[in-house]
C-alpha cells in the first residue's frame, strides 16, 4: 500500500461542468450582491475557449448573452423611469433574468446543452 487514499479522477468535462454551475450560481447570487454577475460574465468569457466543442460551450455563451442583454434592458428600464414605464420594464427584466438562470440550472442538472444559446428566452 502506498498510504495515499484513492482520489477520484476529475476530467476536464467535470471541471467545466463545475465552472458552469459557478457561473449560474453567481448570477443567482446577483439578486443579493449585484457585483457577482460581473464576476460570472468574466469567468464565462475566460473559460469559454476551453469549452469549445463540448455541451458547456453553449451554456457559457448563454450566460454571456444573459449578462449583456440583461444589462442593456436594465439600462433602458432605468432610463424609462423618467417617463413612468421603467418599473414594468425592470420587473420584466428581473423575471426574464430568473427564467434564464433557471433554464441554465435545469440544463446543467440534466447534463444537457442549451438548445439555442442565442435565443432571447
Amino acid at each position: 500500500m502506498s498510504g495515499h487514499p484513492l482520489m477520484p479522477t476529475t476530467t476536464e468535462a467535470d471541471k467545466m461542468r463545475t465552472i458552469v454551475l459557478v457561473v449560474n450560481a453567481l448570477y443567482a447570487a446577483s439578486f443579493l450582491v449585484g457585483v457577482t454577475s460581473l464576476v460570472a460574465v468574466v469567468l464565462a468569457y475566460m473559460k469559454r475557449p476551453e469549452a469549445v466543442g463540448t455541451i458547456w460551450e453553449g451554456h457559457l455563451t448563454y450566460a454571456i448573452r444573459t449578462f449583456w442583454m440583461g444589462l442593456i434592458m436594465g439600462l433602458i428600464g432605468v432610463l424609462l423611469l423618467f417617463v413612468l414605464i421603467g418599473v414594468p420594464v425592470l420587473i420584466f427584466v428581473a423575471v426574464w433574468f430568473v427564467v434564464r438562470i433557471v433554464r441554465g440550472f435545469l440544463a446543467w442538472n440534466d447534463n444537457m446543452p442549451i438548445a439555442d444559446p442565442k435565443r432571447f428566452f
